[in-house]
């Protein structure tokens, strides 16, 4: 496996011939996403992302117009083919969340989360939140709906969370189709544990749980855990609301948002993301170092329960059923609205990278079917 020096332009690209892929299908491949463009204006403002109602459609965090289809391919870390202008910093809306799962990782390999199936509420009891903009303290986990709520359960979609964060309910996200990734209308809420739903607001509640479980801006444990190490720009940024800046225990930081469908999450480059990728089809290794451990590249991968699609805010290809069955199971993506995705495939050390895509299966399925 290579692992590319930091400046991209260094980054060694090969031609795909000598390592086992077909130039021409790949060029289709490329072709392909190029053909499908999001139908999506430059300016993503007004954008409906996931159907929300009126009242709350609103983008409440840092937005930016937004480029065309652009995309590479890695196979074994060298760049063997790529497309439009990849060194441009887009939006990423939902991959955002397999960073911040990855957070999560971070904290569990340093034992500040001993246990996914311990209640978030026994790991942040006596650290004091407040929310700058209300001046009030938050207790998120308070009440007999919240307490039994596990970090398993945030990270798996499946906390069945009560309340309201940064002014959006959790209900607000019960409208979600499934087509588009989410469990469907419904009008009953259950038990932590027993409903899978593709859920922003508690999403951006495992964000704000896991800043005060490090005690700081988790931009900064990204960026000096992982994203130093493995040699990305500076031209990344991770950003919440801005109604999201809190107070933990006396540091005021934003807290930053990991579902980004109103707006702020990962601003990235395609080759910082395909950096991501390459990180994690190592299984977490960056050259000699261990970035990641093999207990949490294992259970990110682990299906859920309640939808065997999904991992620890990781999409599966459990069953061919996501990306389908010319496509290898062992598929695991970062995945986020407009296509914006992270692709790894173990199977054949290929990491692909897609903006602005809207048939990202489409594109897999071409990239796979260049394997001679």
């Amino acid at each position: 496996m290579y692992f590319p020096p930091p400046a991209p332009a260094d980054w060694e690209r090969r031609d795909p011939e000598t390592l086992g892929l077909n130039r021409q299908a790949l060029e289709t491949a490329s072709q392909f996403a190029i053909d499908s463009d999001m139908p999506w204006p430059e300016d993503l403002t007004h954008t409906s992302i996931s159907d929300d109602p009126p009242e709350y459609a609103e983008k409440i965090g840092k937005m930016r117009p937004r480029g065309g289809p652009a995309g590479l391919v890695l196979k074994n870390g060298f760049i063997v083919h790529e497309w439009g202008d990849t060194g441009r910093v887009d939006l990423t809306f939902s991959a955002t969340k397999s960073y911040l799962a990855t957070v999560a990782g971070l904290a569990f390999d340093r034992g500040l989360i001993a246990d996914l199936d311990r209640p978030v509420i026994e790991d942040i009891r006596d650290v004091e939140i407040c929310e700058v903009a209300s001046g009030k303290q938050l207790r998120p986990f308070d009440s007999d709906q919240n307490r039994p709520i596990t970090w398993r359960h945030l990270l798996q979609q499946t906390s069945e969370w009560e309340g309201t964060l940064w002014d959006r309910p959790d209900t607000v996200d019960w409208n979600r189709s499934i087509d588009a990734g989410g469990s469907g209308a419904r009008d009953e809420r259950k038990r932590p544990g027993e409903h899978w739903e593709y859920n922003d607001v508690r999403v951006n509640l495992c964000a704000l749980a896991l800043a005060a479980v490090w005690g700081e801006p988790l931009p900064d444990v990204l960026r000096r855990e992982l994203m130093d190490p493995i040699g990305a720009s500076d031209a990344w940024e991770w950003h919440g609301y801005r109604n999201s800046t809190v107070e933990i225990n006396g540091k005021r930081f934003e807290s930053v948002s990991g579902g980004a469908h109103w707006g702020g999450g990962v601003h990235i480059d395609t080759y910082d993301h395909a950096r991501f990728g390459l990180l994690f089809l190592n299984g977490g290794l960056w050259g000699g170092r261990r970035l990641v451990s093999e207990r949490w590249f294992e259970m990110m991968r682990e299906p859920c329960d309640q939808n065997r699609r999904y991992g620890l805010m990781w999409w599966l290809n459990t069953g061919g059923e996501r990306y389908g069955n010319s496509v290898p199971e062992s598929l695991f993506a970062a995945s986020g609205a407009g296509g914006n995705t992270v692709n790894i495939d173990p199977e054949h050390g290929i990491v692909t990278v897609t903006r602005w895509c809207n048939d990202v299966p489409g594109v897999l399925q071409r990239v796979t079917a260049a394997v001679r």
